[in-house]
């Protein structure tokens, strides 16, 4: 799951432009039947000839928040904004691939010493940012970069202690214990979908419910963990290194009571540390996947992230293996109960 892992976020995913990641998932989900939507969704059918009466779905987003380019200065600097929410404070100088060509840029702003005070004090719009691509004017720009292409943080992945620190681990994080769990013999029939869009309104996971039509799903995910300096515990959300994140209710969804308690329950009796959010905040593809047809039951499974939207995200990896053996177990166990 790992090399999984390292080799997705390794892949630009902009939300609205996840081809790359497609490809890749589409390589490694052989020999399954699978169907790519019209928004770009890829639903996986397992058929293992054991059902449970109910359809069981599984989902993950492929997308990440980013950057798209807008206009071009006739210096030659790119114009530019976000596509999901990211934080503007952490973009200043930090390095970008842009396009299917991956040119790589720089994110810059006037220089401090030139600032106001007040330019100081606030944080930049993005009318004050731009890209630089090392050319001298707009032609070359244009020959370069064309507008409408995204970019993305390039941020190689890297192992520290017992975390892994990667651009885009939410979520996949989610699209990598999928593909692991296609590499095994699932105990049920289930459907696992790739989604499209999530940062940018959950797009996807609308669009492939109604199709799926599931009774009960589960999205796998990565989570906001602020265990950080100066936080008060009982702010921190989530932690690394606790175990599986099982919410009990985002700013999206209300997830299912009892699936919360059999889950909670599982996790317990199987020794699979696990842990809730202290914050009701964020939302996931459950929101969309909950009301979607006539309704479905809906819980959400996710690991503690730290730097969510950012160029760096840091997750501990017995984290990201307790999050695949809950999601193991899960299975087994609707299969078992059926």
């Amino acid at each position: 799951m790992l090399n999984h892992l390292q080799a997705l976020t390794a892949l630009p995913g902009v939300s609205g432009d996840e081809g790359a990641v497609r490809d890749y998932i589409i390589d490694h989900i052989t020999p399954h039947s699978f169907t790519v939507d019209a928004l770009g969704n890829v639903i996986v059918t397992v058929k293992v000839a054991r059902t449970i009466g109910k359809t069981v779905m599984l989902a993950a987003h492929m997308d990440e928040v980013g950057f798209i380019v807008t206009n071009f200065t006739e210096e030659g600097y790119l114009r530019f904004t976000e596509v999901g929410a990211i934080d503007r404070r952490v973009i200043v100088g930090k390095r970008v691939l842009i396009g299917k060509d991956k040119v790589p840029g720089i994110i810059g702003m006037k220089p401090v010493h030139l600032a106001s005070k007040d330019e100081q004090s606030r944080v930049p719009e993005y009318s004050a940012l731009y890209i630089d691509i090392g050319v001298s004017n707009k032609e070359a720009a244009m020959a370069r970069v064309s507008l409408g292409d995204t970019a993305v943080f390039d941020s190689p992945s890297f192992e520290m202690g017992s975390s892994i620190a990667a651009r885009a681990i939410d979520d996949r994080v989610g699209c990598a214990v999928l593909l692991q769990l296609l590499e095994e013999p699932l105990p049920i029939d289930v459907t696992l979908v790739f989604t499209v869009q999530e940062e940018i309104g959950l797009r996807g996971a609308q669009a492939a419910s109604f199709a799926v039509k599931p009774d009960i799903a589960f999205t796998l995910e990565g989570t906001t963990a602020a265990d950080l300096p100066g936080v008060p515990s009982e702010k921190q959300v989530c932690q690394l290194g606790k175990g599986v994140v099982i919410p009990f209710m985002d700013r999206g969804t209300v997830y299912d009571r009892e699936l919360y308690a059999e889950v909670t329950a599982l996790a317990e009796r199987l020794d699979i540390p696990w842990q809730t959010k202290t914050l009701v905040a964020g939302g996931t593809d459950a929101a969309m996947i909950q009301r979607s047809g006539s309704g479905a039951r809906v819980l959400g499974l996710a690991a503690p992230v730290r730097n969510l939207h950012t160029g760096y995200n840091v997750a501990n990896m017995t984290d990201l293996d307790h999050l695949l053996a809950l999601t193991r177990a899960i299975l087994a166990d609707l299969g078992a109960n059926a």
